[in-house]
């Protein structure tokens, strides 16, 4: 009875016309930026941040989170139009759906993509709000050393699920704890790395991390590499897909439902893994194999239920814990710290409104999605033609003002600038700038509670082991970091986002 009573709270919440109003904004952003190759759900969240003070809480997170799965629905778009992924975790997509689309099967591999999108999406809202609140009953027994023992996990898993070599995701997590301790002691007081700049007080602004680092890097690479697209410009017909091909996508979109809901809880990029690992599993369960990579209909349904689970699941240790799961995630906790709310199981109990607002407003999203983006295709199809030069320019226009608007600071903008060139030099080196992000969320809070855990336990280390929670959370991390390290396990890795390269 709790959880309809807490339902009916959040539709009531996400129902208001200024919220149908923000989510409606969001997912058709996230669709736009999914479309549009080389710019992605994570810049453009970091490019938007600056605009949600401005906004109530609700209704900015709210948007936020259309963003995020309203890419995952257009990034399929450009996938199998054009063969080009407008999100990684669309690219398996692009295998069976481009070839569906050279067939003439374009409207039919559309449809596919967004009824296995829209019933995961659902399965998965479902999930979020059966398992809400007791988890953050459980989080509410945390104390110092769980939390950092916890977040340990969290930087521990992102490493494991980063693209490329695991050191140099190592070093970029290490590399955002060290931006991460920029400011003031939380305890003595006394400034470090501020380099004599009183603006920096306060610590580095993470909007201007975070644009610089995703949005500004982004745009400097796809400037440097533009790929000609060969986009399907015929007209798109037979949205609804034959009988044949909805029978041969129930299984499919069922295993990647299961899969995504499954693999998106974990930090890192868990929406990622899960489209890989729902197409290795339908290829190796099919009767026709040979099928998969010539326009296999279980290619497309599989991952892209997968990746929509992923993306919404991943909401659970956010509203739960306050640890972002992936990138996106450590943006929305950023948004929350702009409004004035600390991430954490205690949201639920003092903000239910924004909590239960949340979770439904993801429902509706969904239902937005299939009912827009289908008729939309044509629209996107004209955006994909609008040339690099002419749209980046506008951006990072409006990332400088936007981040500028924040706090009125003029080293906000000189740092944007250096993170910008900073991540497009990690990016170069084939770095993965997401630990960076995570390691600098969560760094601070790691900080804070390590010390804290210190000083109850008056300096004595073993609080972190002799606890059964932080005991058992440590372990985990440790068993994660050997198995990532396993010649095994690091060759399957380099296999599975081979793309990314």
């Amino acid at each position: 009875m709790d959880l309809f009573n807490n339902l009916l709270l959040g539709f009531q919440t996400a129902g208001s016309i200024e919220n149908l109003f923000f989510c409606l904004i969001g997912v058709l952003l996230g669709t736009l930026i999914g479309v549009l190759p080389g710019i992605g759900a994570t810049a453009t969240i970091a490019m938007l941040l600056p605009i949600t003070f401005q906004l109530e809480p609700v209704s900015s997170l709210i948007m936020l989170a259309g963003i995020y799965y309203g890419a995952q629905y257009g990034g399929s778009t450009t996938a199998i139009l054009i063969n080009m992924p407008g999100e990684s975790s669309s690219a398996v997509t692009a295998i069976d759906g481009y070839q569906m689309a050279r067939k003439g099967k374009a409207g039919a591999a559309l449809a596919i993509a967004a009824i296995g999108s829209f019933f995961a999406g659902t399965v998965s809202t479902f999930l979020v709000a059966i398992f809400a609140l007791p988890l953050t009953g459980i989080a509410l027994q945390f104390g110092a050393a769980e939390y950092f023992s916890l977040m340990v996990v969290g930087l521990v898993s992102s490493i494991a699920l980063a693209h490329g070599s695991i050191i140099k995701a190592l070093a970029m997590v290490a590399l955002g704890l060290l931006l991460g301790l920029v400011g003031t002691d939380i305890y003595t007081g006394a400034p470090r790395f501020t380099l004599g700049i009183r603006e920096y007080a306060d610590g580095l602004n993470f909007v201007a991390v975070a644009v610089g680092v995703f949005g500004i890097a982004e745009i400097l690479r796809n400037l440097e590499n533009e790929r000609t697209r060969e986009v399907l410009m015929a007209k798109v017909s037979g949205l609804m897909p034959s009988r044949e091909d909805l029978r041969a996508i129930v299984a499919p979109v069922l295993r990647g439902t299961a899969i995504g809901s499954v693999l998106g809880i974990l930090p890192g990029g868990g929406a990622i893994l899960a489209s890989f690992a729902s197409y290795t599993v339908e290829k190796k369960v099919s009767k026709h194999p040979e099928e998969f990579g010539h326009g296999a209909v279980a290619g497309v349904a599989g991952p892209e239920s997968a990746n929509n689970a992923g993306a919404q699941t991943s909401f659970i240790p956010l509203l739960t814990l306050g640890i972002p799961a992936n990138p996106v995630m450590a943006l929305m906790v950023g948004a929350m710290i702009i409004q004035g709310i600390v991430p954490g199981p205690n949201v639920a109990a003092e903000q239910p409104a924004l909590f239960w607002g949340i979770i439904a407003s993801m429902w509706i999203g969904n239902l937005m999605l299939v009912i827009l983006n289908l008729p939309l295709i044509g629209l996107w199809v004209k955006l994909l033609t609008i040339p690099y030069y002419l749209l980046f320019p506008i951006i990072m226009a409006f990332c400088s003002i936007g981040v500028y608007s924040v706090n009125s600071n003029v080293y906000d903008l000189y740092a944007v600038a250096f993170f910008g060139l900073l991540g497009y030099l990690l990016l170069k080196l084939r770095c993965e700038p997401a630990p960076l992000l995570l390691g600098f969320v969560l760094g601070p809070l790691l900080e804070e509670n390590l010390r804290r855990a210190m000083i109850l336990s008056r300096g004595d280390p073993s609080t972190f082991v002799t606890r059964p929670i932080s005991a058992g959370l440590l372990f985990i991390a440790v068993v994660v970091l050997i198995v990532v390290f396993l010649p095994s396990v690091r060759k399957k890795r380099e296999e599975v986002f081979v793309e990314e390269d």
